[in-house]
């Protein structure tokens, strides 16, 4: 299905969870200086307007990087993130919301390369007005998970693969699992980052699809951010990370990060 459109939930507290550690992951990939490599399943439309009628109809920003904008202070660790948005941005805010695929972009260096795949006719258009100049970009119009197997290892044979499926049908999980782990199989040394939604307890399938990837692979760290208050995205109670090959000092300051988000972004 290419139903799902990101612009609708740019932004929200999902968003904000994804992309501050993102933004952790990748400044500690480019830290030493081999090149390295950036690949997104599900790349979207790389940058969104958060003053759009998709994000105003929703309202879904303001309980995610409004909050914390307000709050930036106090997370000083975030600089990378915000340092990320405050670029889109010259005359200052964060109404002109980076997608993780511009994230990556303005965080990593001249050496490294992105691959970016999305399906969705649209998304690709925006996505290759948005980053298509940039010579590190690659972008392709294909479905993210066959992409995975189609493209991996990489060249360089160092760096970062971001998972991110909108999850629109029940039997994405199932895919997910199988993808991710075939991809790990193929370049079990990448750092893997899996995005996976927590619905209302009828609805929520995220449990099966861990257990499925940890049956596999048994080592990785899982951050989860459930804010208090109403569900704000058809469902959506909160959302987490599973990451695989964590980069070496990381898990600490993570783990100690969500509690942190949590309460800002509380109601």
């Amino acid at each position: 299905m290419l139903s799902y459109l990101h612009g609708f939930h740019a932004g929200n507290h999902a968003d904000v969870l994804k992309h501050a550690v993102l933004a952790l992951l990748l400044e500690s990939l480019a830290k030493t200086p081999k090149p390295c490599v950036y690949m997104e399943s599900h790349a979207g439309a790389g940058c969104y307007d958060l003053d759009s009628e998709q994000s105003r109809q929703t309202g879904e920003a303001r309980c995610g990087i409004e909050r914390l904008w307000t709050r930036r202070d106090a997370f000083p660790e975030l600089v990378p993130y915000l340092r990320a948005i405050a670029a889109r941005n010259r005359t200052g805010g964060y109404a002109n919301y980076p997608g993780s695929p511009m994230i990556a972009a303005q965080l990593l260096r001249a050496n490294d390369r992105l691959i970016l795949m999305e399906r969705h006719p649209g998304e690709v258009r925006q996505l290759k007005r948005a980053l298509g100049g940039d010579p590190r970009v690659s972008i392709h119009h294909r479905d993210g998970l066959e992409g995975l197997r189609a493209l991996l290892p990489p060249k360089p044979a160092r760096g970062l693969v971001l998972v991110d499926p909108s999850y629109e049908q029940s039997a994405d999980y199932a895919a997910v699992a199988e993808a991710l782990i075939a991809a790990y199989r193929r370049w079990p040394t990448g750092v893997y980052v899996l995005w996976f939604p927590r619905l209302e307890r009828q609805r929520d399938r995220a449990t099966l699809l861990l257990n499925r990837i940890h049956q596999a692979i048994p080592n990785g760290l899982r951050l989860e951010l459930t804010p208090p208050g109403p569900d704000r995205a058809l469902g959506l109670r909160g959302s987490g990370l599973l990451i695989l090959n964590l980069p070496w000092g990381l898990e600490t300051p993570l783990t100690a990060l969500i509690p942190r988000l949590t309460a800002a972004l509380a109601e």
